[in-house]
C-alpha cells in the first residue's frame, strides 16, 4: 500500500498484489477510483469535470465506485460527498473508508475492501447506518461507473421448457425512458447486452432479480465481473431488482442492490460484492461465441 495523488486528489492510497490494483480516495468519498491490471487501463472511468446541482448541494459522479441508498430519490440520493474521509488500514491489502454523517439523510456509508493476496479477486463490502432519530428503509446500492466504449453483460435465466415449468423467472425492470427497440439493445435467450455509444445521449436502463448473481462488462479484450448474491425470500427495491444498468452516451453503470432493509437509529445495512479482471477476451459476435469467452469467467465466480 502507498499513498499517492490521482485524479487531482492528494491523498489517495493504492493498495496492489502484482497482479491487480486499486485506488481510494480519501479526500473525498467514501470512493474507489481505479481497479486494473498493474500497467494497464483504469476499468472504471474518471469523469471529475461531471457534476449536479441538488438541493443538498453540488454532487459529483467522479466515476469509480461509489455508494447509495435505494430507492432512488431527488435530492436525497445525490447528497454530496467531496469531503473528506476517516479510513482505517486494517492490513496491507485491506482498507476501510467511513463518510460522515449526511447532514441532510442522517445516513452514514461506509466502503471496505481487501485483495486476495494472488489474482485479481476484491472483495468489496457496503454498509449504510441510520443515524436519524427514527426508523427508515432503504437497501445498500453499489454503483460502478466504467469507461465508456464497451458492453454491459447480464445473464438471462436457465432455459425451462413451458412443458416442464409453468412460473415465472424473474422480474425484469424498465423504465420510463427504456426503449428496448434503441439500438444498444441486445437481447438474447441466454445474455442480454447494452453497449455505450457516444454518439446517443438518450439514456437506456433496466433491472432485473439476477438469480444468477453476476454482471459483466467487456471491453478492449478485458472482462471485468461482479458477483453478488440474490436471496429468494427477500424483498429488493425497484420491483424487485438485485441488479441494474445505465447508459447514456459514453456513460455506463453496472449496479447491484441488497435487500431492503428497515433500520432502527444505529442499525446498518451491509451489501457484499466480488470484482474480478480477465484479460484477452473475446466476445465475438454471437451469443455462442459470448458465452465461451465467459466459460473461465462463470468457472471462477461459482
Amino acid at each position: 500500500m502507498e499513498k499517492i495523488e490521482y485524479l487531482g486528489q492528494p491523498n489517495c492510497y493504492r493498495l496492489s498484489n502484482g497482479t491487480i490494483e486499486v485506488i481510494v480516495a480519501t479526500d473525498i468519498g467514501p470512493r474507489v477510483l481505479l481497479y486494473g491490471f498493474v500497467g494497464g487501463q483504469n476499468v472504471f472511468a474518471e469523469v471529475p469535470e461531471l457534476k449536479v446541482e441538488t438541493d443538498l448541494g453540488e454532487w459529483k459522479p467522479w466515476g469509480g465506485h461509489r455508494l447509495w441508498a435505494a430507492p432512488e430519490g431527488m435530492p436525497r440520493s445525490y447528497a454530496p460527498d467531496n469531503g473528506p474521509v476517516k479510513f482505517i488500514v486494517d492490513e496491507e491489502d485491506s482498507i476501510r473508508l467511513i463518510g460522515p454523517i449526511e447532514p441532510g439523510t442522517g445516513l452514514q456509508k461506509e466502503i471496505a475492501l481487501w485483495l486476495d493476496p494472488q489474482g485479481t479477486k476484491v472483495t468489496v463490502e457496503h454498509s449504510i447506518t441510520n443515524h436519524n432519530l427514527w426508523e427508515i428503509e432503504l437497501a445498500p446500492w453499489a454503483l460502478t461507473i466504467v469507461s465508456g466504449g464497451g458492453t454491459t453483460i447480464l445473464p438471462q435465466e436457465p432455459y425451462r421448457s413451458h412443458d416442464d415449468y409453468l412460473l415465472p423467472a424473474r422480474p425484469m425492470v424498465l423504465w420510463h425512458f427504456t426503449d428496448l427497440s434503441d439500438s444498444r439493445w441486445r437481447w438474447g435467450k441466454k445474455f442480454v447486452c447494452l453497449r455505450s455509444d457516444a454518439s446517443k445521449d438518450e439514456p437506456q436502463k433496466i433491472g432485473a432479480g439476477n438469480r444468477q448473481g453476476w454482471a459483466g462488462y467487456w471491453k478492449a479484450g478485458t472482462l471485468f465481473m461482479k458477483s453478488f448474491p440474490y436471496l429468494d425470500d427477500a424483498d429488493y427495491p425497484d420491483l424487485g431488482c438485485n441488479c441494474e444498468t445505465y447508459t447514456a452516451g459514453s456513460f455506463m453503470e453496472i449496479e447491484t442492490l441488497g435487500p431492503l432493509a428497515r433500520l432502527t437509529p444505529g442499525e446498518s445495512a451491509v451489501h457484499v460484492e466480488e470484482w474480478r479482471l480477465f484479460d484477452n477476451i473475446d466476445i465475438g459476435a454471437s451469443e455462442d461465441t459470448l458465452e465461451a469467452a465467459l466459460a473461465d469467467a462463470l468457472s471462477a465466480i461459482a
